[in-house]
């Protein structure tokens, strides 16, 4: 097993702190750098940095990065669903580092959305179901990460 403990911190954005979300560093006990890159190709990274290496990803309009000793996970419910994204993370890691023999690493980034692309899917109605207050803040978020596609609900229904 390649990343075996970690410890998890919960805390409020500090510049919003009546936001609903919380969010979560997961401090590794172990350096997991080698792993980066292949994680990058199995997860499908959206941007891979080489120094400091790290590499972030969307995962149900969450925003994760992971560092050679740290995990940052964004816009989360609440604790328990921190938990749930840290151990399927953490199986993650290891089921990728177990195979990293069969797996060619990554080194680069995706090329990222952009926000008119994004905005041109969209039904420009404003109607705020997404609880964003237009559709264009609603793209923004969607290229940021921290929705997707499936937070419209006017998409979900066409």
């Amino acid at each position: 097993m390649f990343l075996k403990t970690y410890t998890k911190e919960i805390f409020r954005s500090k510049c919003m702190p009546s936001a609903q979300s919380v969010h979560c560093f997961a401090h590794l006990d172990e350096n997991i750098e080698e792993v980066l890159p292949f994680l990058n190709t199995e997860l499908g990274g959206d941007s891979y940095t080489q120094d400091p290496s790290s590499v972030t990803f969307k995962v149900h309009g969450k925003l994760i990065t992971v560092h050679p000793r740290k995990i940052a996970v964004n816009a989360l419910k609440d604790e328990t669903e921190a938990d749930k994204i840290l151990c399927w993370l953490q199986s993650e890691i290891n089921d990728v580092w177990d195979r990293h023999d069969e797996i060619e690493p990554s080194y680069k980034s995706t090329s990222k959305p952009v926000i008119l692309e994004i905005l041109k899917l969209l039904p420009k109605t404003n109607c705020r179901e997404c609880r964003e207050p237009t559709c264009l803040v609603f793209a923004t978020r969607v290229a940021e990460g921290a929705k997707d596609q499936n937070d419209c609900p006017i998409l979900m229904v066409s």
